[in-house]
């Protein structure tokens, strides 16, 4: 096979890879959207069919479009989104009929209303979401007008009624199970964590510097799935407020949200270990091999806490393997390391310990097994060794589930 075959089949490999990675997160995000889907399903028809039927709107269009509306808002603002809603069809109607009054209706008296409306919500203070419903109220009213009566206050009611079945639809009719929304929307953050720690310690054994780079822009590049972790554990909240269904989950849902900033700083403390990894190779300097061994068990670590809060187990072994991961970058250490490697060392037990307080255990308690389990290597001479030979026990958390 000549090089321009070998490149083409590197390339065909490629592609191949990048198919299935992106089916798989198409598949993922089907997976995340199938509860809310069912959701907007039904508040759209149960919306459609109290405004026909036992309101008497011969055309019910508002009540399905206010609920989907309302569901189509970030997780945990649906009751923020409600209120907007509503206030802004009022703003909307009640600009668009005393314009309407006045100039009748046309081209430049729909331009001016919208202008007026937006203006209006803007100047007091309006989020952006009751300016957007102000505007696209206004407009329905200057255009609807003139062929269908009487169209305020049925908007206004529709408005109120899709909104409000939404609400019943997310908190009794189907409310989503909160800590499966959570693990489901956990999952790519700790995938992500947990892979690219592995890249970066195979990246040490073999001194790729190109495969640490990738490692540290693709960490870099999390924003969405912080986000998505984040957005969940406000879905959640908001469910087991308003559910009575799911009230049974609220301590287990303060664990997961106590445990989304640690995981946070894990993030970024290993953005740092896999950029000094990066400086490391750069100037040669020495890796011993307990050093990637660190590293490997810090991202075992990372999937073991994942596994654990998924199947509602105490997260023991994910302690467990943090610590491992500081007693081997102590070996490290005492081995012999630069600057930089020193540096590693440093986040790997920082990142340790905020892994350990995201499994449940207090900061102090955290930093105080990581201190443990490094050796006696940061103690200053002449202090007493920690007890039962330097071996540390992870305090005991709340259980998770």
């Amino acid at each position: 096979m000549n090089v321009d075959e070998q490149r083409i089949a590197e390339a065909m490999k490629q592609l191949r890879h990048k198919g299935r990675a992106t089916l798989h997160d198409r598949l993922h995000r089907v997976r995340m959207a199938g509860g809310l889907a069912l959701q907007a399903g039904l508040a759209a028809g149960l919306a459609y069919l109290v405004s026909h039927k036992v309101l008497g709107n011969p055309q019910p269009v508002f009540a399905p479009i206010s609920a989907v509306g309302t569901l189509a808002a970030s997780v945990g603002q649906r009751f923020r989104r409600t209120v907007e809603l509503i206030v802004g069809v009022a703003v909307g109607v009640g600009i668009g009929d005393f314009l309407i009054y006045l100039l009748g209706t046309g081209p430049w008296q729909l331009g001016l209303v919208v202008t007026v409306a937006i203006l209006l919500t803007i100047f007091a203070g309006a989020s952006v979401a009751i300016v957007i419903q102000a505007a696209a109220t206004a407009v329905l009213i200057v255009t609807l007008s003139p062929s269908t009566q009487n169209l305020e206050i049925p908007r206004f009611v529709d408005a109120f009624l899709g909104g409000g079945i939404a609400l019943l639809v997310t908190a009794v009719l189907l409310p989503l199970n909160p800590l499966r929304v959570i693990n489901r929307a956990a999952r790519p953050a700790l995938d992500l964590l947990a892979a690219q720690l592995d890249i970066t310690a195979d990246g040490l054994r073999s001194r790729d510097r190109a495969s640490v780079q990738q490692a540290l822009d693709r960490l870099r590049n999390n924003k969405e799935e912080l986000a998505a972790f984040g957005e969940a554990i406000e879905g959640a909240k908001e469910t087991v407020t308003l559910s009575p269904a799911r009230w049974h989950r609220r301590s287990e849902l303060t664990h997961y949200a106590e445990a989304a900033d640690p995981i946070d700083r894990a993030m970024r403390n290993s953005g740092t270990l896999i950029r000094r990894s990066v400086t490391l190779i750069e100037d040669e300097e020495p890796v011993p091999d307990t050093m990637p061994d660190a590293l490997a068990h810090l991202a075992e670590s990372v999937r073991l806490l994942k596994h654990e809060f998924a199947v509602g187990e105490e997260p023991n072994q994910a302690r467990e393997r943090a610590l491992r991961a500081v007693s081997e970058a102590g070996r490290a250490y005492a081995d012999g390391v630069g600057f930089s490697g020193s540096v590693v060392v440093a986040q790997i037990r920082t990142t340790a310990s905020d892994l350990l307080v995201a499994s449940g255990i207090d900061q102090e308690d955290a930093n105080r097994c990581v201190r443990s389990s490094f050796g006696d290597l940061d103690r200053p001479a002449g202090s007493p060794a920690e007890p039962d030979g330097g071996k540390p026990k992870p305090p005991t958390a709340p259980p998770v589930g």
